[in-house]
């Protein structure tokens, strides 16, 4: 799935970036997310352009599969994201989006038709036709693939 966000700056006021942000979803010393070396590129470009501090990813409930993913600036961190970084690049996971994009590699694809990020996530089930929107594997569901239920 190719994601072109239509960013827009926002501030947020659920914490400061001096009290550090917290993992709730991770494995000690495993990002929550990766990024391609093209994603950090693009990524760290935005940053330098606009000035912001990351790019804040999550999910919003959308699109024909039930599920959306999105990007905006960010301006300030909150107490609860989870901050990414590499080589540069900031990636911003909103609190209720962890759970959702753990174990995700964000990659940046160029192509003659059109540009985006492109979200390669294990925790997708199935996505639309369009490429926009997507759905999540339930409990049940990942309990039976990884056998822990």
């Amino acid at each position: 799935m190719i994601l072109r966000p239509q960013f827009t700056e926002r501030e947020t006021n659920f914490g400061t970036p001096e009290k550090g942000p917290t993992d709730m979803f991770g494995i000690p010393g495993n990002p929550a997310v990766t990024l391609t070396p093209r994603a950090v590129r693009q990524i760290t470009r935005l940053m330098e352009r606009d000035g912001a501090k990351g790019l804040r990813i999550g999910v919003k409930k959308g699109g024909c599969a039930g599920m959306e993913y999105t990007m905006e600036y960010v301006t300030e961190i909150g107490e609860h994201d989870e901050v990414v970084e590499q080589d540069g690049a900031r990636v911003i996971i909103a609190p209720m989006a962890q759970m959702f994009l753990f174990g995700t590699e964000i990659d940046y694809e160029t192509t003659l038709l059109e540009s985006g990020f492109r979200f390669r996530n294990p925790n997708v089930a199935e996505a639309c036709g369009c490429g926009e929107s997507i759905k999540f594997h339930d409990t049940e569901e990942t309990e039976a693939q990884t056998g822990t239920g």
